[in-house]
């Protein structure tokens, strides 16, 4: 067995599409997004795919599942957050940040939240 896809809710098939696409180079796998479901696949090598599923569930506050970005350091870190954050993601107020966090919260444009971690800290 192996892992196929990473599923997100998205209310907003297109909006999510384009962030997704532009956020990770990643391209539909199909010529056009569904009503209901998209896969997106990396567009010039291998890696896991990402689901987009139609919802009408509200994004959790504390999910218990989320995307972990890698950045090679504090600096790529930083540039990816802003460059993210003006496709449409949104930095969250996150609460739980431990004094020397090695990662930054943020959120889609459909209020799912996702993590840029800073590598340069040891991540394996």
């Amino acid at each position: 067995m192996r892992l196929g896809s990473v599923v997100l809710g998205v209310t907003d098939m297109e909006r999510a599409v384009d962030f997704w696409c532009n956020a990770l180079d990643y391209r539909l796998r199909d010529e056009e997004a569904g009503e209901t479901w998209s896969t997106l696949v990396p567009a010039g090598a291998h890696g896991t795919e990402i689901g987009l599923q139609l919802s009408q569930t509200p994004p959790q506050d504390r999910p218990r599942v989320h995307l972990d970005l890698f950045a090679e350091d504090a600096a790529e870190q930083s540039a990816q957050a802003d460059r993210l954050i003006a496709l449409g993601a949104e930095r969250v107020d996150w609460d739980l940040y431990p004094p020397d966090a090695d990662f930054i919260v943020l959120a889609d444009t459909e209020g799912n939240r996702f993590c840029i971690v800073d590598t340069a800290h040891g991540i394996d």
